[in-house]
């Protein structure tokens, strides 16, 4: 399982990479993995939009199953990753590069201190 030292994670399988006042985040490596091949992404937020850590930002559906990715910090949609819509199979192929979800301009920048590094990440404890 790939987990790069330099992200945060949340323990719903999100990544997180600071890039200046913005963060870019997406799914792990883990959690495409365990969808398997991913057929279908729809992004339920849209730039200029401001939700909630915790709040559902997007649909990834495999032929397994369907999941909802959770805003890993709170703040506004700066940028959403269409490609997806038309290559969701870039989940599988690179979740931590060209698979990115959305960039996020953080409201509490001090949520961003809550989330797990990498360490964290790989040591929990999983129920499947």
């Amino acid at each position: 399982m790939n987990i790069p030292a330099d992200l945060k994670y949340t323990e719903n399988d999100e990544w997180v990479r600071q890039e200046g006042d913005e963060v870019v985040m997406g799914i792990t490596d883990y959690a495409q993995d365990q969808l398997s091949d991913i057929v279908f992404v729809e992004i339920v937020a849209f730039e200029g939009d401001s939700l909630d850590k915790g709040e559902t930002c997007a649909v990834v559906e495999s032929v397994k199953a369907a999941a909802d990715v959770y805003m890993p910090v709170s703040g506004e949609i700066t940028a959403i990753n269409e490609a997806l819509t038309d290559t969701p199979e870039l989940i599988n192929e690179d979740p931590y590069g060209a698979a990115w979800l959305l960039k996020i301009k953080p409201s509490s920048p001090e949520e961003l201190d809550s989330l797990m590094d990498a360490e964290s990440y790989k040591n929990l404890e999983r129920d499947h």
